[in-house]
């Protein structure tokens, strides 16, 4: 049993809430879904943000939205964290942790707003589960990253059935066990960490990077399927051409 969730904040929920857009990731997916979650965070608007939310739970695309902040307090305190300890990395980091604790189902899949499968017909997630299901050491699964296969290659050191394997986290996509997120897993640090954006602070991912690496756990990626990230332009033409894309039942990766 597995839960969808994505997120949204302020440039991004016009697309995110879009119902073509919402109906395309999930039909990507090719997976029954138990339940599908949206996490609204670090909006201007939230009352307006909720509203289009409800539109798609109405039409059966979405089952519960989450307004992040409304439950920040309770999420810090459950992984034993304090605002402070991302050190500028809280944004980026406060709807995952709110999407693993809500998670009522004993796999989560997360996709960033701006990441959406590829299409492909290669369905990565039962193939993962059921390496993870055996796998124990194995804490987390993707696809490739914008079809970057001989560079997922190169990131590992050995392949498993389908699956290249080796280190690394993303929070641009990723599927995992739920309980092995929902414990006080993100205050460790490991040198090769530092390798995500210092703008980020201690965010999300990198604490997970850190553990998996301190506590030897692994990541499988998918050897042929792919998820695509495109950043969402914060005005002018390009952006008024996604939102027609959008209208029009296009693609806008």
């Amino acid at each position: 049993m597995i839960t969808f969730e994505t997120k949204c904040y302020e440039n991004d929920w016009e697309f995110v809430l879009h119902p073509n857009r919402m109906r395309q990731i999930l039909d990507r997916c090719g997976y029954p879904f138990q339940e599908k979650t949206v996490l609204i965070n670090n909006v201007n608007n939230p009352e307006k943000v909720k509203r289009e939310a409800d539109k798609l739970i109405r039409a059966g695309l979405l089952d519960r939205w989450i307004h992040v902040e409304e439950h920040a307090a309770a999420i810090l305190d459950f992984f034993q964290l304090e605002k402070q300890d991302f050190k500028g990395g809280y944004y980026y980091s406060i709807a995952e942790l709110a999407g693993i604790y809500f998670c009522n189902t004993p796999f989560l899949l997360h996709f960033s707003s701006d990441s959406i499968p590829d299409g492909s017909d290669h369905n990565w997630i039962p193939a993962a589960m059921q390496l993870m299901d055996t796998r124990k050491d194995i804490l987390v699964a993707n696809a490739t990253w914008d079809y970057r296969f001989e560079h997922a290659a190169s990131e590992a050191f050995t392949s498993l059935d389908g699956f290249y394997l080796g280190y690394g986290f993303s929070d641009q996509c990723y599927l995992v066990r739920t309980a092995d997120f929902r414990k006080p897993i993100y205050g460790e640090h490991h040198v090769l960490s530092e390798r995500y954006p210092a703008y980020g602070g201690e965010l999300f991912e990198k604490r997970v990077d850190s553990y998996m690496r301190n506590h030897q756990l692994f990541r499988i990626t998918s050897m042929q399927s792919s998820y695509i990230h495109r950043n969402y332009p914060v005005g002018g033409p390009l952006r008024r051409i996604m939102k027609w894309g959008l209208l029009l039942n296009k693609s806008i990766e």
